[in-house]
């Protein structure tokens, strides 16, 4: 097991920022130049479009909150773990992402997954 990388923290705080102006500190910090997103809704391509998405998240929804919420996994640079969005009490969102990391441990890829998988019938 990997240790856990820092980069997650920043790009996570850059998430839950709420001073705009403050955003790109935080993802400077964890992504890459060329950082590429990808989720059910959305592909950004660079750290410009990955900033875009998030000061549109906090737009959308400024009072909520991005949480891990489970221990990771990880291989080969390749962490996944558990993450939900939460407003007060209510879960927005729930689901998964699985990330690549360069050598300097800086995110290069976040593949985002919406909800938990259904069990085989």
């Amino acid at each position: 097991m990997s240790t856990y990388p820092e980069s997650f923290d920043h790009m996570l705080a850059g998430w839950n920022e709420t001073e705009p102006d403050r955003i790109r500190a935080h993802l400077d910090r964890a992504l890459t130049d060329d950082v590429v997103f990808v989720d059910p809704t959305i592909v950004t391509k660079g750290r410009d479009e990955f900033e875009a998405n998030v000061r549109e998240f906090r737009h959308r929804w400024p009072d909520a909150v991005c949480r891990r919420t489970s221990e990771f996994d990880a291989h080969h640079d390749l962490y996944r773990y558990n993450w939900q969005i939460t407003r007060g009490d209510a879960v927005l969102v729930l689901g998964f992402d699985v990330v690549e990391l360069d050598t300097a441990q800086r995110v290069r890829k976040v593949m985002g997954f919406f909800g938990p998988l259904r069990k085989l019938a």
